[in-house]
């Protein structure tokens, strides 16, 4: 039975760890979108901006809720959260891939 616990604490450290490294990712890439090299020129590149935009404030969001939710978990980590974390990771490399999309159409590099 110790193992069992061992475990999900384990998974729960992780988790912790990598929503973290996620969350640090994306509010780097939200800065750098925000700096003035990455403005849009046009309209199509304004509507990526501002979907990146409202991407980024939606997934810190949700990482909020989620970071909350995980903690007050004392034993493991539910079915239902641990579904939630899955799509956040999702969102993560959603959100990852069209922001280097948005750098390829503008002709930038990370």
């Amino acid at each position: 039975m110790d193992h069992i616990v061992e475990d999900s604490i384990h998974t729960k450290q992780e988790l912790l760890v990598r929503m973290e490294r996620n969350n640090t990712t994306i509010q780097r890439l939200s800065k750098k979108l925000s700096s003035y090299t990455y403005e849009p020129k046009c309209p199509s590149d304004f509507e990526k901006f501002n979907a990146l935009k409202n991407g980024f404030k939606i997934f810190s969001r949700h990482q909020k809720e989620i970071l909350d939710l995980i903690q007050k978990q004392k034993e493991g980590i539910s079915e239902v959260l641990e579904m939630e974390v899955k799509e956040q990771l999702g969102r993560f490399k959603k959100l990852e891939s069209d922001f280097a999309d948005y750098l390829l159409n503008m002709g930038k590099t990370f």
